[in-house]
């Protein structure tokens, strides 16, 4: 795979760790600041518990699944940065400038479940169920799940499902066995909401290699029952690290009535860079252009929809957590694609349209610029690529007139 790549991502892994925090965050403090913000979160784990008080789960692989119901405590807007999550710096953590574990409550059999879901539903009556990717530990996973959650102001009732991950750049096949060994739990516990009569709709967001562990649990319940629930009604993968060839059989084997496919890719990921040198070079489904073919037009074909963030600078060296990072991309998961909205360029204001946000020019030089700088972070959907590229027709036009004027032709 190559030893420079191996270097690069362990030095820039190593600069963005965990290193400095103490251990034990989850350690319920019962207590918040004055204008701090509690998320509420259902944890559903395949993880062993852990021996450790504050850590409660572990990186090894449990015997059955766990449920937990964790209050996260958020600071003040005025104290925090969206997008980033406030690691405490010691313990107990100060609330006010920090994210703090207000309440750890260990939930038993589907009843508790039901309760937790018939309190936490808003009256949209969705539910949000996020999976993370390779290198979490439990508490990054619910710390980083709670900031979407606040961030994006998604209306729906947050439900995690974290899988036995080592948190560690070395253990990356012992990472993907274990989202194999959890696909049945995942597929269960959608199953179960979707069954839930006060449930309305489903979405279902992976980042990295969780996206692997979604979309296997999605194929496995279409092959079981015939089709994927009709509830889950949006799939989010942001930074797929997924193999194209699989992903496409996967795709298939849903059958016609899948839900809508939202995918976040950047071609400056570096860890699917890794990947794919790890995975025999075939492109992840993360790093695509999907201005290229065959993928523009398969995409189009299949209607699902591809945000482009490359031109978006990331928050790590890594360029893998921008879908979480940018205030822009997190708001438009909650006020948007959580709401079932099908994201199209023409939908997108160019206030908050995410190629003038990344570029800063779009806003001051014009709309010929403007779709210009756009292009490199355009949303691609069926309905997108029509109007965007009639966009720049007229664009092409009305460059051909201007110059035909100065110079008097």
């Amino acid at each position: 795979m190559g030893r420079r790549w191996i270097g690069v991502l362990m030095g820039c892994a190593l600069l963005s760790a965990c290193a400095g925090r103490p251990e034990g965050v989850l350690i319920p403090t019962n207590q918040s600041a004055p204008g701090a913000s509690t998320v509420d979160v259902m944890v559903a784990t395949t993880r062993a518990p852990s021996q450790s008080p504050g850590v409660l789960f572990s990186g090894e692989r449990g015997e059955r699944p766990k449920l937990t119901e964790i209050s996260v405590s958020i600071p003040p807007d005025s104290q925090r940065q969206v997008g980033h999550v406030q690691w405490p710096k010691r313990l107990p953590p100060n609330p006010e400038r920090e994210f703090a574990t207000v309440s750890v409550t260990p939930m038993e059999g589907d009843s508790e479940a039901r309760r937790w879901l018939t309190e936490h539903l808003p009256k949209s009556r969705r539910v949000m169920v996020f999976v993370h990717g390779f290198n979490n530990r439990y508490e990054d996973a619910v710390y980083r799940f709670a900031q979407i959650v606040h961030d994006s102001k998604a209306d729906a009732a947050p439900v995690l499902f974290t899988w036995p991950s080592r948190a560690s750049i070395f253990d990356y096949a012992y990472d993907k066995e274990s989202t194999n060994y959890s696909r049945d739990a995942l597929e269960d516990l959608l199953r179960s909401i979707a069954r839930e009569r006060n449930v309305g709709e489903i979405t279902v967001m992976a980042h990295s290699m969780g996206s692997w562990l979604t979309v296997e649990a999605l194929r496995q319940m279409a092959i079981r029952d015939g089709h994927v629930a009709t509830k889950i009604t949006n799939v989010i993968l942001a930074s797929p690290d997924l193999d194209v060839d699989v992903f496409g059989k996967q795709w298939s084997e849903m059958g016609e009535h899948r839900p809508r496919f939202t995918l976040f890719v950047s071609r400056d990921d570096r860890a699917l860079s890794l990947s794919r040198r790890i995975s025999g070079n075939v492109d992840r489904l993360g790093q695509i252009d999907p201005t290229a073919e065959p993928y523009r037009t398969e995409f189009e074909k299949a209607g699902i929809t591809v945000i482009d963030l490359t031109a978006l600078k990331g928050g790590d060296r890594l360029n893998h957590g921008k879908f979480a990072e940018s205030p822009e991309v997190v708001r438009l998961i909650g006020t948007r694609l959580v709401q079932g909205q099908t994201i199209t360029d023409s939908q997108v204001g160019l206030g908050d349209r995410l190629g003038a946000i990344a570029l800063g020019t779009a806003q001051t030089v014009g709309g010929v610029a403007g779709a210009a700088v756009s292009a490199p972070i355009a949303v691609f959907d069926p309905v997108t690529r029509r109007s965007y590229d009639e966009h720049l027709n007229r664009v092409g036009r009305a460059l051909e007139n201007t110059v035909g004027t100065a110079t008097g032709q």
